[in-house]
């Protein structure tokens, strides 16, 4: 056989260059049962759109379609040149002709609207992939497909008869009453976490009994660490109200307390314990079995941990935490505790503060356990420029009251 050389055609006759051809999907495992078809543009005078092309290609299973164009077209067209050479074995002479290379996709419709491949392209990732699943998915796939599906019309019925039912109560009921059972429902949800409440009381003490807040065994575990209080001196309460060593409320206490020693015990022994919760409560999630140290008695310290904290499971242990609703609960406390220490009339503004919560939160506390709030010039040593409020527990109790976010949320409906 003679040297091989070879000869640049350009294109083949016709002037379209030669189609090369891959499939998307697979190989062809007999290429004498493809028959291809070029369709090329009319608008010939486009210098761009004159070189659109689209080959379409049928077997007896599918159909394919490939394009120069688009997106589905090779990303290295514009970047390569493809070539085909014919070589003649007798001469050794070859003929190279350029050549256009396309990527065939199989079509899954028969319908070609171009309406439907618009249709296609606005579809969700998700959505394409359901396709995609549906067409060439394995049978795990497509089950997990038909499951997902099936409940996604389980919930649009859900929310539809939810919507429903939620219509039908409220065409029976009115709008109005419903609020109303909203607002007193959130009365009652804040009273769950407050000191018992005995209405028909006939003295001031006994509305909130301070058996209700201290036990007779708690209340003698007191008089140890309550020592200190009792004892106390002008000089040691300066020092403290330096270091902040005591909340706002007990330092400002412990300057009045009684000469009588049975009644200057009793206060030392309260005001101890509201110290106590009032740190307790600036806690997040209790880590040790004596949260406020060896000086608490241990049976202050089981009644902490069990009446002011709530059981949570994290880390694959349980914790204690004292979430927004203990907070809340011992805010009531210390505010029941407080009005035993106060003669039933407290600066509502001093505990809000020592407590670090909001005045709206602790006006609802207040308002839910029967208080009546008034405004107050504050302590001449604590924040004098501003209105405090004054919270007062008077007999006869008045009525329990919406919180004024429910009041907000009924005026704009």
């Amino acid at each position: 056989m003679a040297a091989a050389t070879w000869r640049y055609r350009g294109a083949p006759g016709s002037g379209q260059p030669a189609v090369l051809v891959q499939f998307s999907n697979g190989r062809l495992q007999r290429t004498g049962s493809m028959r291809f078809t070029v369709y090329r543009s009319r608008d010939a005078a486009h210098p761009r759109k004159k070189h659109r092309r689209i080959l379409v290609s049928e077997t007896e299973r599918l159909s394919y379609v490939g394009n120069n164009f688009s997106s589905g077209a090779m990303k290295c067209d514009s970047l390569c040149r493809y070539f085909v050479g014919v070589l003649d074995k007798d001469t050794g002479q070859m003929e190279v002709y350029n050549a256009e290379i396309f990527n065939m996709q199989p079509l899954l419709s028969d319908n070609l609207v171009p309406d439907d491949t618009k249709d296609y392209q606005n579809k969700s990732y998700r959505e394409k992939m359901d396709l995609c699943i549906e067409a060439f998915g394995t049978s795990k796939q497509k089950r997990a497909l038909n499951s997902r599906r099936m409940n996604a019309v389980g919930s649009d019925i859900f929310k539809a008869a939810v919507t429903k039912a939620a219509a039908n109560i409220i065409d029976a009921k009115g709008v109005t009453a419903l609020i109303q059972d909203v607002a007193q429902d959130d009365v009652q949800n804040i009273s769950t976490f407050l000191p018992p409440c005995n209405e028909d009381a006939d003295k001031l003490e006994n509305v909130y009994k301070f058996e209700d807040i201290l036990s007779p065994a708690e209340y003698e575990a007191l008089r140890i660490p309550a020592a200190a209080f009792v004892n106390i001196t002008p000089e040691e309460i300066t020092k403290k109200t330096q270091d902040r060593s005591h909340c706002c409320f007990v330092l400002e206490e412990l300057k009045f307390l009684p000469a009588n020693e049975k009644s200057r015990d009793h206060k030392a022994r309260c005001l101890w314990f509201l110290d106590t919760l009032v740190k307790f409560s600036y806690q997040k999630v209790i880590k040790t079995k004596y949260p406020m140290g060896p000086e608490c008695p241990q049976i202050i310290s089981k009644k902490l941990m069990r009446n002011f904290t709530s059981l949570t499971y994290n880390n694959s242990s349980v914790q204690n935490l004292i979430s927004a609703s203990m907070k809340a609960k011992i805010t009531a406390y210390v505010i029941a505790l407080a009005l035993h220490i106060n003669n039933f009339q407290i600066d509502l503004t001093i505990l809000q503060n020592d407590l670090k919560l909001k005045e709206s939160r602790m006006m609802d506390i207040a308002k839910a356990m029967r208080l009546k709030v008034s405004k107050a010039k504050g302590l001449p040593e604590l924040e004098n420029d501003q209105n405090h409020k004054l919270g007062t527990l008077s007999l006869p109790l008045p009525m329990q009251k919406a919180s004024g976010n429910q009041r907000k949320r009924k005026k704009m409906n």
